[in-house]
């Protein structure tokens, strides 16, 4: 999302090298290489402007530390404007003093409104909240059913009173119904527009005036640029929001949004939207923003990520294989689907320092390593993955396996190599080797598919495994069963 961003900021990194010390003449190259970088990155003008004068002068009012060069200094400075330009810290939701806590959700139509609703409203239910959401989006075809849709995906319920009712009615209800059910949240979903307009705000406000909600956030489309950043103050100046949620800050964006939207608005980000699926909502975090930025990456939300998918007695039983050399392709199979489901593999790397300048093209050599190798392991009885030593002895069935999974015998058998060579490293690093990633014992092994990304060195407990190229094949996904309407 900031790759662009990155790119440039580093070219003002490379004025400053070989300078013993930050002056008024070595740093003004530096200076505008980061302007240009904040402008092609669609920040607004004015907070450019505040942005690179309060960087300027702290950077010539910074005494050099001893043994820091200029450059690195400059960095430090740049990140620290950055976290203060976004907000410094995460503004948590509000909460009600008595259930339920009313959620407001506003935004224009095309932005992912409803669907943003449904990720809040499952990241909610991850911290053991109970949710109801209400479905207020009566002119929008299909809106109404969107939200059931998404309400069954997550077990979480939907109130609604059909196309036909008044919005406004439609909010007050489903407030007194998450009142009698005694849930803790309720989420309003309310109509947006292509463009802001007379109606649209009207009805917003009346709907807000009825259910006096604790929280009225909007949710914005990153895509749109510093726009996004005019958006949010329209909103805050005619109706009163407490947040934003951005939205889309996977795809193709430039980034000045999230660089933007505190600083013109006056109103703080709270969440991101990094994905299309329901999961892909993460709370915003302005210092792991400015770290992403500037290619540091992102080692807390990795590991949030990861303690959300690890089963605690899973961990200690994972360990003590280690420690045994047990360790078989059951458990491997079972961390390659866990890294899946934290998230793409080009998101995750992005967030482990010194791989953020993995090309697209290493990236998507990675992604078809694992599929690569899970393909070969589901081609596998029981008895071979529990016991990987069989393969290493039998040719007979190695070819089997390869003829199961569409590939060469030769990928088989590198594989089984790679992982017996993989385990034993595992084992001594278990004993007083290098530790694996803070709760993730047993990801060593997800780490060879680097050996082809572009030769980059993998950081500890990501080195172990290289497979072949052949092509994966393709999976059918299972649709989840859950909650209807109320």
């Amino acid at each position: 999302m900031f790759d662009a961003l990155a790119e440039r900021l580093e070219d003002a990194w490379k004025k400053l090298r070989g300078q013993n010390k930050i002056s008024q003449s070595n740093i003004q190259d530096a200076l505008q290489e980061v302007r240009r970088a904040l402008l092609e990155a669609d920040v607004n003008l004015q907070v450019v402007k505040t942005f690179v004068a309060e960087v300027e002068q702290k950077a010539l009012g910074a005494e050099v530390i001893s043994g820091v060069n200029p450059g690195q200094q400059f960095i430090k400075i740049v990140y620290d404007e950055l976290v203060k330009v976004m907000g410094e810290s995460n503004v948590p939701l509000a909460q009600a003093d008595k259930p339920p806590t009313v959620i407001l959700m506003a935004g224009l139509q095309g932005t992912g409104k409803t669907t943003a609703t449904a990720k809040l409203a499952l990241y909610l239910r991850k911290q053991n909240q109970t949710c109801l959401m209400v479905a207020t989006d009566v002119y929008r075809p299909a809106a109404i059913d969107q939200l059931i849709t998404l309400g069954q995906q997550i077990d979480v319920p939907v109130f609604e009173m059909g196309s036909d009712a008044d919005p406004v009615e439609i909010a007050r209800a489903g407030v007194e119904k998450a009142k009698e059910m005694g849930v803790d949240t309720v989420l309003i979903d309310t109509a947006g527009r292509l463009q802001i307009d007379r109606d649209m705000m009207a009805e917003l406000a009346r709907i807000k005036a009825t259910v006096n909600p604790h929280d009225t956030l909007l949710v914005v489309d990153a895509m749109t640029g510093q726009e996004a950043a005019n958006l949010t103050r329209t909103f805050q100046e005619q109706i009163g929001i407490t947040g934003a949620i951005l939205t889309k800050l996977d795809g193709d964006t430039r980034g000045g949004a999230a660089l933007s939207v505190r600083q013109v608005s006056g109103q703080p980000i709270k969440f991101v939207g990094v994905g299309e699926k329901v999961e892909a909502l993460q709370p915003f975090y302005p210092d792991r923003m400015a770290s992403r930025i500037l290619n540091m990456g992102d080692v807390l939300t990795l590991v949030e990520k990861a303690q959300e998918q690890i089963d605690i007695a899973d961990v200690e039983k994972m360990q003590s294989k280690i420690l045994e050399a047990k360790f078989d392709f059951n458990d491997f199979l079972k961390q390659m689907r866990l890294l899946k489901n934290m998230g793409s593999l080009g998101g995750l790397l992005k967030m482990i320092p010194g791989f953020s300048k993995l090309s697209g093209a290493d990236i998507e050599k990675g992604e078809t390593e694992l599929k690569r190798t899970e393909a070969m392991i589901n081609s596998m009885t029981t008895e071979e993955r529990a016991n990987p030593d069989l393969l290493a002895k039998s040719p007979s069935r190695r070819r089997r396996i390869a003829r199961g999974s569409g590939y060469e015998e030769s990928d088989v058998t590198k594989l089984v190599s790679n992982f017996t060579r993989m385990r034993n490293m595992m084992q001594q690093m278990g004993r007083g080797g290098m530790p694996a990633m803070p709760g993730m014992p047993g990801m060593g092994g997800m780490g060879g598919m680097f050996g082809g990304m572009g030769g980059q060195t993998p950081p500890p407990g990501f080195r172990g495994y290289a497979g072949g190229s052949s092509k994966p094949k393709k999976k059918k996904e299972k649709k989840k069963k859950g909650f209807g309407t109320l």
